[in-house]
């Protein structure tokens, strides 16, 4: 007898995992399951979309100071600190001239795909 498939798969995840995305589903009214997958989609997003770990980071401290979590002004000393240590050390220039030449890029591609 063939079997049919569901589209799903078991995994084993740390109880403590499991114990998180079980608080953070509950008032969002999803299941333990759908919160894991919906931070697994964040965290492609994150790869996929070039963030630095700086500027990931600065986002979950903008959720986490939305919620109450950290003061305000907490996070935008860090924000404020992050920026100046990237200035100083070179990085944030060359992250500009990163973004420029990727966008650069793809316009290129949209002008040769017209």
């Amino acid at each position: 007898m063939a079997s049919l498939s569901t589209g799903f798969s078991s995994v084993k995840l740390p109880a403590a995992l499991v114990q998180q995305a079980r608080e953070a589903a509950q008032p969002l009214r999803r299941s333990v399951a759908g919160q894991v997958e919906y931070w697994a989609t964040l965290g492609r997003i994150v790869e996929h979309s070039g963030l630095t770990a700086q500027e990931a980071q600065a986002a979950i401290e903008g959720y986490e100071a939305a919620a109450g979590k950290v003061p305000l002004d907490r996070v935008l000393d860090a924000i404020e600190a992050r920026f100046n240590a990237a200035d100083e050390s070179g990085c944030l220039a060359d992250r500009v001239r990163q973004v420029v030449g990727g966008n650069r890029a793809k316009a290129a591609g949209l002008k040769k795909a017209a």
